[in-house]
């Protein structure tokens, strides 16, 4: 149940089944698709010499008739439109026409009224709706994401919109993996079960057919469940590789823009991160930021060894050897380049914004007790000149999730300290993340201390003692995978959507978070995958936040709360 291979075969098919020079046409949310299973000399070496993308495409009139058009599109009434166009005066050879998911029957008609010239080889639904972006990791990129947090009545299109692309999106999945799942669902949220709805009237009603695949034993499930219920890990600094870099600097499929960072010459200015296709990372990437230094040294040292022995030529069989080595000297010389060049601005961004002082108290505000230091510690850092606006407002809203209860008045005085210091400060944010996500909103026991169980484990933590510092937070997600695994997770926090129960524990589970997903989670799968426990997890979710993004998003929504007559 690997989500990446799901999607590479895919395209596999498509473009061994074809051959000859070839075309490829995505759209704005198929090209992220698929730039992060297949990379563009995979592509040259499939033939693909030229990738358009389809709105772009219909505004050239330049017969390209020794081409073949491979078209890769979601099938939405925008795509089938420009498909339309074209195939009204075909520029290409022949048309090969893939969508990433299920068509609707008048979409097929009007396709095929449009083809009067009979270039249409074949048209196919090939299930690959979703942005892979580790084995057990993927997203949806959604552009309003921040729709989940307003009421339905603000802006009932939208929140549709939302919706139907979620349960497109989750159908994709399930079809590309060849299995209909058992539904549960968080009980407090709204849009949770919204979604939860949908994709079974689909699964179960509307395509049945398509979903009625092989009976197991035991169902897999899909737990549909709400960002807001762990507004937490996307506020916190991140301390392993892949987060950090996120965090630090940002990642969008698999890719890290270093232009910011320094001159870099023009076909360098963006990176790949990608577990598939860098060893380095792939062993690297859930390392915390110490180890990082070291391993990467350790890269560094391998490389002057085999830049050293290159210098060694002396006979033209030396050259020879060269020369056969060197697409993959170059590629190692790029590979160190990048993991320097990354690590490097991560530790000048940490010294500069001081932020191992600020994540050991955002560490400390997450997962243990003790208000009146929390204050105290919080107070110190906005008083810092050297803490920045970004990490003022995320230390209290971390305070204000933990102690919005239990001290309102020195929660006021951060209130108003915050925005005397912070000239960013947007009035009423903190107030208004609250109202979204603050402990009567949530359905889970956050801070582990409602549940003897979670008290027990906190206990036994702080016994122990933390092998690091600024890694001893686990999200939400983790408690989550935990019940499950040992069949604890409560019907009551979690119905099942419909009559589709579950007998015993599920082999393979896809939790998906509305609201977005953060590498710090994904990470948390990765390794309790890697546990051996017999129950197989993947992670999704609308987007992948960071602080900035997660921020951004509550931004906008309130701004739209606030313009709108409705009282949220």
């Amino acid at each position: 149940m690997v989500l990446t291979s799901s999607a590479r075969e895919y395209f596999n098919r498509i473009l061994q089944d074809i051959s000859g020079m070839k075309v490829l046409i995505l759209d704005s949310q198929t090209v992220s698709i698929v730039s992060v299973v297949y990379s563009q000399s995979e592509l040259l070496q499939k033939e693909v010499f030229l990738v358009e993308l389809v709105d772009s495409i219909s505004k050239s009139n330049e017969p390209m008739s020794h081409l073949k058009a491979i078209y890769f599109l979601r099938p939405t009434s925008e795509n089938i439109q420009y498909m339309r166009r074209q195939l009204a005066s075909p520029r290409f050879g022949e048309y090969h026409l893939f969508f990433s998911n299920i068509m609707k029957d008048h979409h097929i008609h009007l396709l095929a009224d449009s083809d009067e010239q009979e270039v249409v080889q074949q048209v196919q639904e090939f299930y690959a709706d979703f942005v892979a972006i580790d084995p057990y990791h993927f997203t949806f990129h959604m552009p309003s994401n921040y729709i989940y947090m307003l009421p339905a009545v603000i802006d009932p299109s939208a929140l549709q919109r939302f919706s139907d692309r979620v349960v497109e999106g989750l159908a994709a999945v399930f079809l590309a993996l060849k299995r209909r799942p058992v539904i549960r669902y968080q009980r407090t949220s709204d849009i949770a079960k919204r979604i939860a709805q949908e994709a079974a009237k689909l699964m179960y009603q509307e395509e049945s057919g398509l979903f009625d695949f092989r009976r197991m034993e035991v169902s897999p499930l899909l737990l549909v469940i709400d960002r807001r219920d762990d507004p937490v890990t996307p506020l916190l600094n991140q301390w392993t590789y892949q987060a950090m870099v996120h965090e630090l600097i940002g990642i969008q499929d698999n890719k890290v823009d270093v232009k910011s960072i320094g001159k870099f010459p023009k076909d360098q200015e963006e990176v790949v991160l990608s577990s598939e296709q860098d060893s380095f990372f792939k062993v690297n990437m859930y390392e915390n930021f110490g180890d990082i230094g070291m391993n990467i040294k350790r890269l560094v040292d391998e490389f002057q060894q085999v830049a050293k022995s290159n210098q060694n030529i002396q006979t033209v069989e030396d050259m020879a050897k060269f020369v056969d080595n060197y697409p993959e000297y170059r590629k190692m010389h790029g590979n160190v380049t990048k993991h320097v060049t990354l690590v490097t601005e991560m530790s000048k961004i940490v010294e500069e914004r001081k932020l191992m002082l600020v994540s050991q108290t955002e560490q400390e505000l997450a997962c243990n007790g003790g208000q009146g230091a929390a204050f105290e510690a919080v107070t110190n850092l906005l008083n810092n000149e050297s803490i920045s606006d970004l990490d003022r407002l995320r230390l209290v809203m971390l305070y204000a999730l933990r102690y919005e209860k239990d001290s309102p008045v020195q929660l006021m005085q951060l209130f108003n300290k915050l925005s005397s210091r912070s000239a960013k400060y947007k009035p009423g944010l903190v107030q208004f993340l609250l109202k979204q996500a603050g402990v009567e909103k949530r359905t889970a026991d956050l801070y582990g201390n409602r549940d003897l169980m979670n008290i027990a484990r906190n206990m036994a933590r702080g016994l122990k003692g933390v092998e690091n510092v600024y890694t001893q937070h686990q999200p939400l997600l983790f408690q989550i995978m935990e019940s499950i695994v040992k069949g604890r997770l409560r019907d009551v926090d979690y119905p099942f959507f419909g009559n589709h129960f579950q007998q015993g524990r599920p082999q393979d589970v896809i939790i998906f978070i509305v609201g977005g997903t953060t590498y710090e989670e994904s990470r948390s799968v990765a390794l309790q995958n890697a546990s051996n426990t017999g129950v197989r997890f993947i992670l999704g979710g609308s987007s992948v936040l960071n602080s900035k993004r997660f921020f951004r998003d509550l931004e906008e929504a309130q701004r739209v709360a606030r313009s709108s007559t409705s009282v949220v």
